[in-house]
């Protein structure tokens, strides 16, 4: 699980809610008004559907969830030690000898690229293929991410008309100043929903899906820069200094210690 979400979910609904409380509106009476819900998110969800494919609209739970589970690839740390082994093995035995290695490699990404070098595929063939497969993951994750940003433009927007609905209705009861005044009060529910929907979760959710994207890419320029470095021979010494490259100083450090000790 990504803990920043999870940490950042829970300082949102705490800071909303007991603010709220502590102002001395009950969080029950921003539930109670059900038809503020239908029209904050059916609408903002209803309105970023009719902009985007239905392909991507059916991803929208599995997206929310990919915000919370985080990016699916290997740490940064384990894939440069993988590849500097398999360098070194590269270097003393030559590429073949890489060919049962590969089969059992968990990142189809760097099997790949593995196994494009292993059956001798020009170098530049092999970076133009697996660039073009990270920039169309990219375009691909850009659509989710959308998808998410979307919902919360939307949400503030819908929140008003709630309340206008809410207004509209309550200004029926003029002659009753109670029910007019709770009218008033329960219109104004929409608005805190659809602001709390689109700064409090689909903008913070589509901004995240779009750094795990990046991360993501990241990643898999530095595998790469590793199958090229492999396929040319290079010593894993220097393999090893230029995929540390891509990572912070304190995980580099980390990577040489384990190498270390290894």
């Amino acid at each position: 699980m990504e803990q920043g979400s999870i940490i950042g979910i829970v300082m949102v609904l705490v800071g909303v809610f007991v603010g709220t409380m502590m102002k001395g509106v009950s969080p029950a009476f921003l539930v109670s008004v059900p038809a503020a819900f239908l029209i904050v998110l059916g609408g903002a969800i209803g309105a970023a559907f009719i902009g985007n494919p239905m392909s991507t609209n059916k991803r929208l739970f599995k997206l929310i969830a990919m915000a919370f589970k985080g990016p699916d690839i290997a740490a940064s740390e384990e894939t440069i030690n993988q590849v500097v082994s398999f360098s070194d093995r590269a270097r003393r035995e030559g590429m073949l000898s890489l060919e049962d290695e590969c089969q059992r490699i968990e990142d189809p990404f760097l099997r790949k690229g593995l196994q494009m070098a292993i059956d001798g595929t020009d170098p530049e063939q092999v970076r133009e293929v697996l660039e073009l497969e990270v920039e169309a993951m990219r375009e691909r994750h850009a659509e989710g991410a959308n998808l998410l940003i979307q919902i919360g433009v939307y949400s503030p927007t819908f929140g008003i008309i709630g309340a206008v609905v809410g207004l509209i209705a309550s200004l029926g009861h003029m002659d009753n100043p109670a029910e007019l005044a709770h009218g008033i009060s329960a219109a104004f529910v929409a608005t805190f929903w659809g602001v709390f929907a689109a700064n409090g979760l689909f903008l913070p959710f589509g901004n995240k899906l779009k750094r795990f994207s990046a991360t993501e890419a990241e990643h898999k320029a530095m595998v790469i820069e590793g199958v090229l470095a492999i396929q040319a021979g290079a010593n894993p010494r220097v393999v090893q200094e230029m995929l540390l490259s891509f990572l912070s100083p304190a995980e580099r450090l980390a990577v040489k210690e384990e190498r270390k000790v290894a």
